[in-house]
């Protein structure tokens, strides 16, 4: 078989070629290829480091500007409700004063209105007597035909109004 006498020949031959070949490829793609690529690798992982250190700074500020807030917001609303407190307060004070001071006007009317209803009952009981006398004067005088003085009948009036 002549294909078999032709592989010695050959052989050293392709050997020879494919060390040739791997050399090359080795020298291209291993010292020219590889380095960029890793360096490639390497730079996005050093930017992904960074970013997330620059993700964690700015959580951590966020955090810190939140909290601020909060507490101002908090103090805020103390400060609001302490209003509102000292102005409840003002405005119970201002209508009690408001409301002593009608009551006083109030109890001011009444007792003159007292007074004056106590005058003219005083008033009208005097009335009443004098009425009640020259009544009696006229009655006893009709019916027994005795005159009375105004003096008497006033007296027997008022005797009988006090026991009544």
């Amino acid at each position: 078989m002549p294909q078999i006498a032709q592989l010695a020949e050959t052989f050293s031959s392709q050997i020879f070629w494919l060390l040739v070949f791997f050399g090359i490829v080795f020298f291209v793609v291993g010292r020219g290829m590889v380095p960029k690529v890793m360096g490639t690798v390497a730079q996005r992982d050093s930017q992904i480091g960074s970013d997330l250190a620059a993700a964690e700074a700015a959580r951590a500020q966020a955090d810190e500007e939140e909290e601020a807030w909060r507490k101002r917001e908090n103090e805020n609303r103390a400060a609001a409700q302490a209003l509102v407190a000292k102005a409840k307060a003002d405005a119970a004070a201002s209508s009690e004063k408001k409301l002593a001071a009608a009551q006083k006007r109030l109890d001011k009317k009444l007792a003159d209105a007292e007074a004056a209803v106590a005058a003219a009952r005083t008033s009208a009981l005097a009335e009443i007597e004098g009425v009640a006398a020259e009544a009696a004067q006229d009655i006893v005088q009709r019916l027994a035909g005795v005159s009375v003085t105004a003096a008497s009948a006033k007296k027997a009036v008022k005797e009988a109004m006090s026991n009544g």
